[in-house]
């Protein structure tokens, strides 16, 4: 059996089975309530129930919602499964500034080559604790001796047990020789995060091009199957540049996503195809390619992370096709190379 849950003051609805807490319920279908540790404990996901009644089963009910609390008609939702349809009193979260960044330590669960130059890495958060983010942004990765690196998160804001980054083997890079070479499963690294202002708008109904370059990806199949858990109705139209074909690494996955959901179109451009790869899609650069098929981008929305270059590029050549600057959302990939020994 499920049931309606109405959120006030948005207007927004999303349906919940009778086995499922209210927050998961939202979260699997693309609507990011606030939470914290999503187990009870830190009491971020609590809301005001206007109308309906839930119950904590199993006792799941814990020191973070106070009896005066629940008799008051505040429900903590990481723990709540309704008994009848809802209405709410909480606020969605849209922005960055919204979220709470912490620093945490979490495990490496595993690793994971996708292609020769590509390392999957899925990292494990302690049991109390969960990371509230929007589809986009990334996390630091902190270093014993106060340097950091950056990675954006692969994975989509619902689907949180693990965080998943795609890290490239660069040349000269010290850290990333190091998770490819050296990096166990089972160890611990610090992080910290959400950071970044590379985020969906949600309050925008503007069609979307979504542009990334090689492990640019990351962060734009987080925002993909952010759209697909939330039912978008707006249409998405995904290119993805990169050197040759074995660097398409999620080729598979993409191609799914086009031909499972009508709204989302997708096209690999390559920019120096081998010749075992017998390409017969597009070549060049990527943003060459958008603006190959768009006259006219200025009704657009464009999401772009990749390379500097290809930002650069990108913003440059789209705003003469009339995409404004405000609608032109970015995430360069800066690698920083180690500092030479002092002298």
């Amino acid at each position: 059996m499920s049931f309606s849950i109405k959120i006030e003051p948005s207007g927004r609805s999303f349906t919940v089975t009778e086995e499922e807490s209210l927050l998961t319920a939202a979260l699997n279908q693309g609507l990011s309530l606030p939470y914290g540790c999503r187990d009870g404990h830190c009491g971020s996901c609590k809301a005001r129930l206007l109308k309906g009644e839930v119950h904590y089963p199993n006792n799941s009910l814990t020191e973070a919602l106070s009896n005066e609390e629940r008799i008051a008609g505040i429900a903590l939702l990481c723990q709540a499964k309704p008994l009848s349809d809802i209405t709410l009193e909480t606020h969605l979260v849209g922005t960055g500034d919204e979220i709470t960044v912490k620093k945490l330590p979490c495990r490496v669960q595993s690793k994971t080559l996708l292609t020769h130059d590509v390392m999957e890495l899925r990292l494990k958060l302690p049991v109390t604790e969960r990371l509230q983010f929007l589809a986009g942004q990334y996390i630091d990765i902190l270093l014993p001796d106060g340097r950091r690196r950056s990675f954006s998160l692969a994975n989509a804001p619902h689907d949180d047990q693990l965080l998943v980054l795609h890290i490239r083997l660069v040349d000269g890079g010290e850290f990333t020789d190091y998770v490819f070479n050296q990096l166990e499963e089972k160890t611990i690294l610090r992080i910290e995060g959400p950071l970044g202002g590379f985020y969906l708008r949600e309050d925008s109904d503007r069609p979307m091009i979504f542009m990334a370059g090689g492990t640019g990806f990351a962060p734009i199949r987080s925002l993909v199957e952010h759209c697909i858990a939330e039912n978008t109705t707006r249409a998405i139209h995904l290119y993805w540049g990169v050197r040759a074909k074995r660097d398409l690494y999620a080729h598979e996955t993409a191609l799914q996503w086009a031909q499972q959901h009508t709204k989302i179109r997708y096209t690999p451009v390559l920019s120096e195809p081998a010749q075992s790869d017998a390409w017969q899609g597009r070549t060049g650069y990527v943003h060459q390619a958008i603006v190959e098929d768009f006259a006219d981008l200025s009704h657009y929305e464009v999401y772009a992370c990749g390379p500097p270059a290809m930002v650069a590029a990108g913003k440059q050549a789209f705003a003469q096709r009339g995409l404004d600057a405000s609608h032109y959302f970015s995430d360069a990939f800066e690698f920083q190379m180690p500092k030479p020994a002092a002298t």
